[in-house]
């Protein structure tokens, strides 16, 4: 075990490091500034565990219904007798006839779907570089593959929905979503955290080609999502260009090379164990946990709230702390070089006079200031 991962084994405690995904991967890209969630996640720690015993709200979830939904949508456009994702991959990427064939990675070793994930990834690879390398035909589709992505020194087993092969040896990769498309229009939020899922497969699947000393442009920045069109479940499938998320990604998951700094920074021995006790309840008292979190520098945003099971905690040291990150980015962008809201109502206040370089900033909380009293001279 190397140095970091002895490193990160003492902050994680006892308990199995938890594995990356995609959708955890695509967090990072939210609040990359925060110090307490590369540290956490880099240990592979259970923050929905360390959130239930420090008694906090868990982020909003999808809903069952929406999930089963979803479900059954990949099912319907997966499903080998309906046939229905060759032809839309035709359609989207423009692939002649002759070149449909289909391959469930997924039933490998049973019929129920339950193939262990490295008997796929190892059957992912052997497709996907036979094909490359022109040893075997190439499968236009491959459905349910395993690739691996190293993240921070480490494998980590990412799965895409499936990994459609150009006649023009360009790999794309295909995510299926249920949020519907109305009018030709899906959801532009949903659109942009689909694509930086997708993100991780491709340079998952460049990962792949190039250590095998392959092109990373064999793999296209093109990734199609195939959603249900309008109200209906017929599915559509759209291209979409994928560049931004890759390179925002590729950059965030850099920086997790800069763990071992970080972990310089907390002091000797720093856990976030929880001590289970013989009942499997964890016994480590919160306030002592809470001072472990305080080593660990947070970044907290409202966004915050919708993909860390965290966020009420953070939020509670932001509000205590004053600070302007609480209110937002439009806020902490509008009053840049101000920490704090206790700064910002002094200076609306005339209590301090701005430091060099804030004066119209300064001049802007005056003059709302100014407004609120006249308002509220009116209302009364």
């Amino acid at each position: 075990m190397s140095s970091l991962d002895t490193r990160l084994s003492v902050l994680r405690g006892p308990a199995p490091p938890l594995p990356h995904n995609a959708r955890t991967l695509a967090a990072l890209t939210t609040n990359p500034n925060c110090d307490r969630r590369a540290l956490l996640d880099a240990a592979g720690i259970d923050k929905a565990a360390l959130a239930t015993h420090l008694d906090l709200p868990q982020p909003l979830r999808r809903s069952q219904l929406a999930l089963d939904y979803g479900i059954a949508f990949e099912r319907q456009v997966t499903d080998p007798e309906r046939g229905a994702l060759a032809p839309l991959l035709r359609q989207a990427l423009q692939l002649p006839l002759h070149q449909a064939s289909y391959k469930d990675i997924n039933n490998l070793a049973t019929d129920d779907g339950t193939s262990p994930l490295g008997l796929r990834r190892a059957y992912t690879s052997s497709c996907i570089l036979g094909a490359a390398e022109h040893r075997s035909e190439p499968h236009t589709l491959l459905d349910h593959p395993v690739l691996t992505l190293t993240v921070a020194g480490h494998q980590t087993y990412l799965e895409p929905d499936a990994i459609a092969f150009h006649h023009d040896d360009v790999f794309h990769i295909v995510e299926i979503k249920s949020f519907p498309v109305i009018h030709g229009r899906p959801d532009p939020l949903k659109v942009a955290a689909s694509l930086t899922q997708a993100a991780a497969y491709i340079l998952a699947l460049r990962e792949l080609l190039t250590g095998r000393n392959l092109s990373a442009a064999r793999v296209s920045d093109t990734v199609i999502l195939i959603n249900p069109r309008n109200f209906t479940r017929q599915p559509t499938a759209t291209p979409y260009n994928a560049a931004p998320q890759i390179k925002h990604l590729s950059r965030h998951l850099a920086r997790l090379h800069r763990l071992p700094d970080l972990l310089d920074t907390l002091p000797d021995g720093t856990t976030c164990d929880l001590a289970p006790g013989p009942d499997g309840t964890p016994t480590r008292p919160r306030d002592e946990l809470i001072a472990t979190l305080a080593t660990m520098k947070p970044h907290y945003t409202p966004d915050c709230r919708h993909h860390c099971d965290l966020a009420a905690h953070c939020r509670t040291e932001a509000r205590n702390r004053g600070s302007i990150g609480a209110l937002g980015p439009t806020v902490r962008d509008d009053l840049a070089g101000i920490d704090t809201i206790h700064t910002a109502l002094d200076l609306a206040d005339g209590r301090i006079r701005p430091s060099p370089g804030n004066e119209d900033i300064a001049h802007a909380l005056r003059h709302a200031q100014r407004i609120h009293e006249t308002l509220r001279k009116d209302s009364t």
